[in-house]
């Protein structure tokens, strides 16, 4: 029993000592990255094609470094323009590892290479920004910009071995301890420019009722003269067709005659008919037949 158990702690210790050779001495590759093999700290061999390869156990050692597109998001900062108006910029980068071996020789981790960005990232945001006032900011924060600073940087990181892909500014905005301030002078602007607008719509608002009321005063003044000419031709028609109609003495008595009968009617209206006449009146006359 005793030599079972001795001759299974064996097996055991062998097998355990094969993974640990093994894992000194396999190197597995993946697809998103390059193995660099070091000696003593010095690079041997960069393997940057997925697959399994030896190394020397327990002398060589294996640093991996990202072979894909890397996405740097950088904290986001206050800049100042032209016209002196700060504005908070957050982006982010875009880059990849082209010559592992010279990123290693320079900056040799992702996180120093990183560091280098923000800096040189930050210092040509701030030059590029720094030339435009805040109007031509907000306007040309698409590609005029976005080429004008991957112009800046890229070449200053060719020395590291990387490749900067793409800069893109994700939000443009005011900083938060200003931002309420400039929202009240924008409102109070507005409100200026609103009531500029009110005052010049009143002002030809009343040019235009003036030129309506002057318009229809006129209209009326006319329209009035024009009322009088007709009734003073109506009225020279009415006397012209009276003349004709009781012209001679025989029409005249007649016309008076049916003026006293329209007089008799008009007195006799009402409830009470009792009508006094003086005896020499014309309607006596015509009552009593004389």
């Amino acid at each position: 029993m005793q030599k079972e158990i001795r001759n299974l702690v064996i097996v055991v210790a062998i097998i355990l000592f094969g993974i640990i050779v093994l894992s000194n001495v396999l190197v597995i590759v993946q697809e998103d990255e390059y193995a660099l093999v070091k000696r003593f700290n010095r690079v041997e061999k960069i393997y940057s094609e997925s697959g399994i390869y030896f190394i020397t156990p327990f002398i060589d050692s294996v640093d991996r470094l990202p072979k894909n597109i890397v996405m740097y998001s950088m904290i986001e900062t206050d800049v100042i323009t032209r016209d002196r108006k700060a504005m908070a910029v957050d982006s982010y980068i875009l880059w990849q590892i082209k010559d592992p071996l010279r990123f290693t020789q320079t900056l040799m981790t992702v996180r120093e290479a990183e560091r280098r960005i923000d800096t040189v990232v930050y210092n040509a945001l701030k030059n590029a920004i720094g030339r435009l006032d805040q109007a031509e900011l907000i306007e040309e924060r698409g590609g005029a910009l976005r080429n004008e600073i991957l112009g800046t940087i890229a070449p200053s990181f060719a020395e590291y071995g990387v490749v900067i892909i793409r800069n893109e500014i994700k939000r443009l905005d005011l900083p938060e301890d200003n931002k309420n301030a400039v929202y009240t002078r924008m409102i109070s602007e507005r409100e200026q420019i609103a009531a500029g607008f009110y005052a010049e719509g009143r002002e030809e608002s009343q040019i235009i009722r003036n030129d309506t009321n002057r318009q229809v005063t006129i209209m009326l003044s006319e329209a009035e003269a024009a009322a009088e000419q007709i009734r003073a031709e109506g009225e020279r028609e009415y006397m012209r067709i009276l003349s004709e109609a009781f012209a001679g003495p025989g029409r005249v008595a007649f016309y008076e005659f049916i003026r006293s009968l329209d007089a008799l009617k008009l007195s006799l209206q009402g409830d009470n008919k009792t009508l006094f006449l003086p005896i020499d009146s014309p309607l006596t006359q015509i009552l009593l037949g004389e």
